[in-house]
């Protein structure tokens, strides 16, 4: 009988761990433009994420002008000409990890997945599918992605004087380092 209990215990815990929303306010996207005068590398660090695990919803958002680039004034310049932060502020992302019912949070392990959504960025928002890796460790929950975006697909401009600078195939990394339960 004590066995029993225990079990159903461990079933409704981890029921109800799969059901919770998970969120993150400090995750990081770092793009890379490798080209043949130079790499140009920025990082964000305060990228917001929250995922729903019963229903495999997730969502990203981050201020553009919270790049950091090793010089000022390629930041300016990001800023200020190829993404206009001004006019548009912000980047996101909502969509579904495929097969998100499938991934156990009681067990150690990496889970390779695929994310479909709506990447909104530059005022245009376009359709797509990445690559993702779930981490479970001692029931803490990481998640990383590489993937490439085109610079024509948002309608960012990349004036021809500078065009040996700045590659139109951008690399993004994202890495959430810890997802934490999002309480009410």
């Amino acid at each position: 009988m004590k066995i029993k209990i225990l079990f159903f215990i461990l079933l409704l815990s981890n029921v109800a761990k799969s059901q919770q929303k998970l969120y993150t306010k400090n995750g990081s996207i770092t793009f890379t433009s490798k080209a043949p005068v130079q790499t140009i590398e920025a990082v964000n660090n305060k990228v917001l994420s929250v995922w729903e695990t019963a229903t495999g919803n997730i969502e990203f958002s981050l201020l553009i002008k919270g790049f950091q680039f090793p010089k000022a004034l390629m930041q300016e310049h990001f800023n200020e000409n190829y993404l206009e932060s001004d006019k548009f502020p912000k980047a996101t992302f909502k969509g579904v990890i495929e097969n998100s019912k499938n991934i156990l949070f009681t067990n150690d392990n990496v889970i390779n997945v695929k994310v479909n959504g709506l990447l909104t960025m530059h005022g245009i928002s376009k359709q797509i599918t990445i690559p993702a890796a779930i981490k479970i460790k001692n029931g803490e929950v990481s998640a990383m992605s590489n993937f490439i975006i085109s610079l024509d697909d948002y309608a960012i401009k990349i004036p021809s004087v500078v065009s040996e600078s700045i590659n139109k195939k951008i690399n993004v990394q994202i890495s959430i380092p810890l997802f934490k339960p999002l309480t009410k």
